[in-house]
């Protein structure tokens, strides 16, 4: 089989190479040009380099595609209408389903590919019922999370060859193929904001929205520039520090109130506005045969978060209602609860409501 696999320039694409190489594999890389727009955050300059670098090392050859048009249609355009509706959205999770594994592994299998490769920690599993999503054996770097949302027959044609592996087990092999990535540091934040700050890349996009920030009670402690900016759990960046009569207890955001326009703040990490026990999501998406019925297993509505116990109902319009057994932290609206059963990831589906 002929396999192409997504060079980014990082450490973890280079490894999967190596080893795809090192198993003999009729072998092509790809570096995937999502995001038009050069500026001083945006690395994707330097990560080519890099990858063509990799990649000369490797004796592969090397395409370089861009995909900025159908970035900005099918993940970008979806990320600020969430945005303007109050909503957090988590574009990687669209990026990996709609991009990486939907046109990017069309344009491979164009250029006669049967399977795309990525430098994803996560494991397929060719199970009796079909392929299957695992966790990775490095807990840490877990990336199921992010890959929920592929449908089977995309999962069908991908690879992880990092799934087994622990990250300092990558760079080892890094180090000792003499690939030139190997002390690399790894990217942080979504894919085309870079390590920006945030709600400076935002403004560029959505206008200031100004509104109050007020107590459970609804008094005024001060303003927000608008409820885009803003997501549930967050403590800096309120700018409502030292008020007269109130505790030195930091604040943090418990609820956006989109009829007033209004920023809800509570003091205390764990104040009950913040805790939620029940969460209703969208239509869900499987990855594992779907039931039709009532069901326990384990969620993460966040990545890196630890598998917390549920009970979970599937609606009749396919969406889920999701009860744990332990109170749960700004379960946030647009984020993705994922469904596990042990190391099996079953499918997942966006938050709606708590």
């Amino acid at each position: 089989m002929k396999i192409f696999v997504g060079v980014s320039g990082g450490v973890d694409s280079a490894v999967a190479a190596l080893l795809l190489r090192e198993q003999g594999h009729d072998l092509e890389a790809l570096f995937m040009a999502n995001w038009d727009e050069d500026d001083a955050y945006c690395s994707q300059a330097q990560d080519f380099q890099d990858a063509r670098a990799v990649c000369k090392e490797l004796g592969i050859v090397l395409h370089r595609v861009s995909f900025a048009e159908e970035y900005r249609r099918q993940v970008f355009d979806d990320f600020l209408a969430a945005h303007r509706a109050g909503r957090t959205p988590n574009p990687d999770v669209l990026c990996n389903r709609e991009i990486k594994f939907g046109v990017a592994l069309a344009h491979a299998r164009r250029l006669g590919a049967t399977h795309l490769a990525t430098g994803h920690y996560a494991r397929r599993v060719d199970g009796a019922d079909g392929p299957e999503l695992h966790k990775a054996a490095d807990r840490a770097k877990d990336q199921s999370y992010f890959l929920h949302a592929i449908d089977r027959e995309q999962l069908s044609a991908a690879l992880f060859p990092l799934g087994g592996l622990t990250k300092s087990e990558v760079r080892a092999k890094a180090r000792a193929a003499g690939l030139p990535v190997h002390g690399k540091k790894d990217s942080t934040g979504i894919c085309f904001i870079g390590e920006r700050p945030f709600r400076e890349f935002l403004a560029q996009w959505l206008p200031d929205a100004p509104g109050p920030v007020v107590d459970e009670q609804g008094i005024e402690l001060g303003r927000h520039r608008g409820l885009a900016f803003h997501t549930l759990g967050q403590r800096a960046g309120l700018s409502i520090g030292g008020l007269r009569g109130r505790a030195e207890a930091p604040w943090y955001v418990a609820r956006k109130d989109a009829g007033r326009n209004a920023l809800v703040v509570v003091q205390g990490q764990d104040h009950p506005l913040l805790m939620s026990q029940t969460l209703v999501t969208g239509r869900a998406h499987w990855l594992a045969p779907q039931s039709t019925d009532r069901f326990r297993c384990a969620a993460k509505i966040r990545y890196r978060q630890t598998d917390q116990p549920c009970e979970v109902g599937v609606r009749d319009d396919g969406g889920l209602e999701l009860r744990f057994d332990a109170p749960q932290r700004a379960a946030t609206p647009g984020q993705f609860a994922v469904l596990y059963d042990g190391e099996r990831c079953l499918g997942g589906a966006a938050i709606e409501s708590i």
